[in-house]
């Protein structure tokens, strides 16, 4: 048994070319199926980002301050 698994742990060689090339290929089909979601989630982050309110002295009050 212990031959076995070492056989086949020596016989694996890891993920070959075309195995990578198809999970990109999915993915990308993902990301075209959702493109409209995604696209409208990334907008709104951005947006969350940059319509905050930002009081730096709040942000200075929370930094530990290095000495």
């Amino acid at each position: 048994m212990l031959q076995v698994l070492k056989n086949f742990i020596k016989d694996e060689e890891g993920i070959s070319t075309v195995e990578i090339v198809v999970i990109i290929a999915i993915l990308v089909g993902i990301a075209l199926l959702f493109k409209e979601s995604i696209v409208s989630f990334v907008k709104k982050l951005i947006n969350n980002f940059i319509d905050a309110d930002v009081n730096p002295s709040e942000i200075q009050d929370q930094a530990p301050i290095a000495q």
